[in-house]
């Protein structure tokens, strides 16, 4: 059991696909069949009945009746083969008249026990006739009752009787077996054909998920950096969900790289002052002092490093982080650093608005841009954000904005306070490197940062703008 499961398992797309259709195909084609097979056959019949109803008719236009009640029938029968014995055609009547025959029944007992109230048709069959009878086995039969007037003035010698009209169902069964040999003849072909071009329909539909899986196998390869398009609208999502995460990945070792690289080069110097001191042959007083010195200088660098290369970049496909709960934690702990200054934070956020991404990195965000607005503001600092449509798009991206009422950033020195290290103003405590990590999170989100001016507070704007997620 498990390994039929397992078998069924690595069916593939085309495999399955065609597997499906061929089931679907078969069973339209079948019931199809048998639709036409019953109408066919119904109509057979149908066609068989007025038939047979015509015959009754020509012979009730060209009968007649002796005194003695006796049948006659027309001089020429309504078809050649009532006067052949034998033929497969056939008519009797039955009722207060002598019994009668056509020359066709003489010597084949015919089921003649149906008696028919006038103007009462009835149609029936195929029927056994009796065993004793040679040459027919089944026959279809009509029957119809009436009343002959034989114009005496006494209603009681009018003559009532059953007309009967039989004829051979092997004429009919053989019409209908020309015709099912045709229809699934033709339907069998239909079935090849159409499984053919299933087929080719198939492979070619399928043709754009064969060329991924041939870029991917590039791509693990080393022969190629990321999936070539154009590829069909329905895989875009897919592809470039691939790309997005392929270039991810490569952003993340080059990060990774680098801050190893950033490390080892910062580390060069404090090793090369040792080195340095003990070539020297310092004194140990001296030389302990440096020690100490160049290691805490190394451990403020490694320290840095690393929490540069924790914050930087993100991964895809993260749970929808609500901004409130983080943005109020924030503000209650600034307004107790700078409560002697009594300032207030204003927010205006949109309750659909959400940030797909890490944790860490919009505490990171919103602490230095609400931290930055604290440090700068005079009485007033808002945060907003909305939700926005992006065309083409069916998820929204997000606006997140931060503003103060201090003196602002011009715009010439928008680019300088946003490189790592440059402070605004040397005189005010900082770093120099919150602006900097802000830039670098939203560009590993693809996003936008832009610093203008506040038109409500008149101080600095940051605005963070991210693209909707994928």
């Amino acid at each position: 059991m498990p390994e039929q499961t397992q078998t069924r398992s690595r069916l593939s797309l085309q495999a399955r696909q065609l597997l499906a259709a061929s089931l679907g195909l078969f069973a339209f084609l079948g019931l199809t069949g048998f639709a036409l097979d019953r109408a066919f056959t119904e109509t057979a019949q149908s066609n068989l009945r007025e038939r047979l109803k015509s015959y009754a008719y020509a012979y009730f236009g060209g009968m007649d009746f002796t005194r003695g009640k006796v049948l006659l029938p027309p001089e020429t029968p309504p078809d050649p083969r009532f006067n052949r014995p034998g033929s497969g055609l056939y008519a009797a009547a039955r009722g207060d008249n002598p019994p009668w025959q056509s020359q066709s029944a003489i010597g084949h007992p015919l089921p003649l026990e149906l008696t028919l109230a006038p103007g009462v048709e009835v149609f029936e069959g195929p029927l056994k006739v009796p065993e004793e009878t040679l040459h027919v086995d089944e026959v279809y039969h009509f029957a119809m009752g009436l009343i002959w007037d034989v114009g005496a003035a006494d209603a009681s010698d009018d003559i009532a009787l059953t007309f009967h009209v039989f004829e051979d169902a092997d004429a009919l069964a053989a019409q209908i077996s020309v015709f099912r040999r045709a229809l699934w003849g033709y339907l069998g072909a239909a079935a090849l054909l159409l499984l053919g071009v299933q087929i080719g329909v198939l492979r070619w539909s399928l043709q754009p998920l064969s060329r991924v899986a041939r870029e991917m196998a590039r791509v693990r390869s080393g022969e190629a950096e990321r999936l070539q398009g154009p590829h069909p609208r329905e895989l875009e999502p897919l592809t470039g969900s691939i790309n997005a995460f392929i270039a991810s990945e490569r952003e993340h070792m080059e990060r990774y790289r680098n801050t190893l690289a950033d490390l080892a080069h910062s580390l060069k110097t404090p090793l090369a002052v040792l080195r340095a001191r003990l070539d020297a042959d310092a004194d140990a007083d001296e030389l302990r002092q440096t020690v100490q010195a160049q290691i805490a200088r190394m451990s403020d660098i490694v320290s840095y490093q690393l929490a540069r290369a924790a914050r930087s970049g993100h991964r895809l496909y993260h749970a929808p982080e609500p901004i409130a709960a983080h943005a109020e934690h924030l503000v209650q702990g600034l307004e107790k650093v700078y409560a002697g200054r009594g300032i207030l934070c204003e927010f205006e956020l949109d309750q659909r608005a959400r940030f797909h991404g890490e944790p860490g990195d919009l505490l990171e965000l919103l602490g230095n841009l609400l931290e930055n607005a604290f440090k700068w503001a005079r009485q007033r600092v808002l945060l907003s954000t909305r939700v926005e449509p992006v065309p083409g798009s069916a998820r929204a991206g997000l606006l997140m904005t931060v503003e103060d009422d201090g003196p602002g950033i011009a715009p010439e020195q928008v680019d300088r306070l946003l490189q790592r290290g440059v402070r605004g103003d040397e005189r005010v405590q900082g770093h120099g490197i919150g602006l900097a990590i802000v830039q670098d999170i939203v560009r590993g989100y693809r996003g936008e940062l832009t610093v203008d001016r506040s038109p409500e507070l008149g101080g600095a704007r940051f605005s963070l703008r991210f693209p909707p997620p994928r």
